[in-house]
């Protein structure tokens, strides 16, 4: 499934066009920094409430499919700017954290293992 595919999935918008076309091969839920930097995964979906930089700068490390923010959070401009620098797709959902997680497993993305 692809970045564009799981916004539509998760009524969601994607903020910038930049990594859209990412592939989506997992998802994680945390917002524990140092946890995600020690379990994240290529072509993960990160669900998390944080909007700063460093989560830009996590995703990029593990060139992470795309992050997800839940409940219409959305992140500062300069976040939003990084990221497109850095091709990772960002994601504004009105869902929960749970209805996003919910909604992935039941379209058979697999949790991040």
């Amino acid at each position: 499934m692809t970045v564009k595919e799981l916004a539509s999935l998760i009524e969601g918008e994607l903020l910038r066009p930049e990594g859209g076309e990412n592939e989506v091969t997992c998802g994680y839920a945390c917002d524990l920094l140092s946890w995600v930097m020690a379990n994240g995964k290529q072509g993960c979906a990160w669900v998390t409430i944080q909007t700063h930089m460093n989560v830009i700068a996590l995703a990029s490390l593990h060139d992470m499919a795309c992050v997800i923010f839940p409940e219409g959070v959305s992140p500062d401009e300069a976040p939003l700017k990084k990221a497109a620098e850095e091709g990772i797709a960002l994601i504004k959902s009105p869902l929960t954290a749970y209805g996003i997680c919910a909604r992935m497993a039941q379209a058979g993305i697999a949790e991040l293992k």
